[in-house]
């Protein structure tokens, strides 16, 4: 395995920072994807797409038993969803965005004639009503793009239906905190993809068929998982995402638990988490020193694992998460310590994968 300092380097911080960059709304994934293949590309023997954007690499092509380690490439967004006579776009979401950081902040339009610029305007403290303070919601942000009315708004090339994402680009903080928009979840197809990476460089040659999955439609309810699990029909499903750090200010430990940037991989409890598959991952952490942290879900655990855990009659599937603090803002944060301890964890469970390992209950 490589040194623990070794394992972001400076390459491959470079491709999460275009990766990031790149914008890739529910439903129009595949210029990231693209991105995602060319980079994994050297550390796979061959690729699997489909109809709806998710793509895999694949490492043993020809093996019979099948393990996916999986994330999932889109980062929520809005639609333009009505336009007024005077040029306003008022919005609705594509996937959980938040209307509540809207105001004030820019954004990208996509058009067939490529991005436009606008804002979401909001009313000057001035001009409100002190008694009645006005907050954000769905039905009162809007978006101004300069255009004086709707005929100069379709002029402009937007319409019904376009698609609007943030800008807000990748940014290091303190030194060891990476912050972005969009790091849920395209965060965890950059750490498959270095496991990926590790495997190669290192000649680690595995007993199975890998499957480096990154998946679409996760933010509108685990589609591509859905979709692609069918496809592979794997054994094992080894899945990351992002979970909550709990430890910011307005948020109920009580109710959320706790869970920390910088304390490790978070390791989840959940009728859908397969307990053998768990219990071999903790076992793999504690033996290799890997830091990390345990969360419970209730009845579900909201990831792609769900939609892996009840496919195919049922597929052995766990969830290893990443803290992340302010998810669904443009401003997520996570520790770069977490996201190297995430892909060495992911990796070291591998190699002690075989076709042999027996995930029953009954053996």
């Amino acid at each position: 395995m490589a040194k623990k300092a070794e394992i972001i380097n400076k390459k491959s911080l470079g491709f999460l920072e275009k990766y990031l960059n790149n914008p890739s709304p529910t439903g129009y994934e595949w210029e990231g994807q693209k991105l995602w293949m060319e980079y994994l590309k050297p550390y796979v023997d061959t690729f699997i797409t489909d109809t709806y954007g998710t793509a895999v690499g694949v490492i043993n092509p020809n093996a019979k038993y099948k393990v996916v380690i999986e994330g999932h490439s889109d980062e929520i967004s809005w639609y333009v969803n009505y336009i007024t006579d005077n040029g306003l776009l008022y919005v609705i979401r594509n996937g959980g965005s938040d209307h509540q950081i809207a105001p004030s902040k820019w954004v990208d339009i996509h058009t067939k004639k490529g991005i436009i610029k606008g804002v979401f305007g909001w009313p000057a403290i001035h001009t409100r009503n002190s008694n009645k303070e006005e907050t954000p919601k769905l039905d009162n942000i809007f978006i101004d793009i300069g255009a004086k009315d709707k005929k100069e708004v379709e002029k402009m090339g937007v319409h019904v239906g376009c698609v609007i994402t943030y800008p807000d680009t990748f940014q290091v903080l303190n030194g060891n905190k990476f912050v972005c928009r969009a790091i849920d979840n395209r965060v965890g197809g950059f750490m498959i993809a270095e496991v990926a990476r590790l495997l190669r460089e290192n000649k680690i040659k595995l007993p199975f068929g890998l499957y480096i999955t990154n998946s679409v439609q996760e933010e509108i309810g685990l589609r591509g998982a859905e979709m692609i699990t069918q496809t592979i029909k794997p054994n094992v499903a080894i899945v990351t995402d992002v979970c909550h750090d709990t430890t910011t200010p307005m948020i109920d430990k009580k109710t959320q638990g706790e869970t920390k940037i910088g304390d490790g991989p978070v390791i989840s409890y959940a009728p859908a988490v397969q307990n053998k598959l768990r219990e071999l991952i903790i076992e793999t952490a504690e033996e290799k020193k890997i830091p990390f942290q345990r969360m419970a879900s209730s009845r579900f655990t909201g990831t792609d694992t769900d939609a892996f855990a009840y496919s195919n009659g049922g597929v052995a599937s766990a969830l290893i998460s990443l803290p992340l603090r302010y998810m669904h803002t443009t401003v997520e944060m996570i520790h770069k310590e977490d996201v190297e301890n995430v892909i060495r964890l992911i990796y070291e469970t591998l190699i002690k994968i075989t076709p042999e390992t027996s995930f029953s209950y009954f053996d």
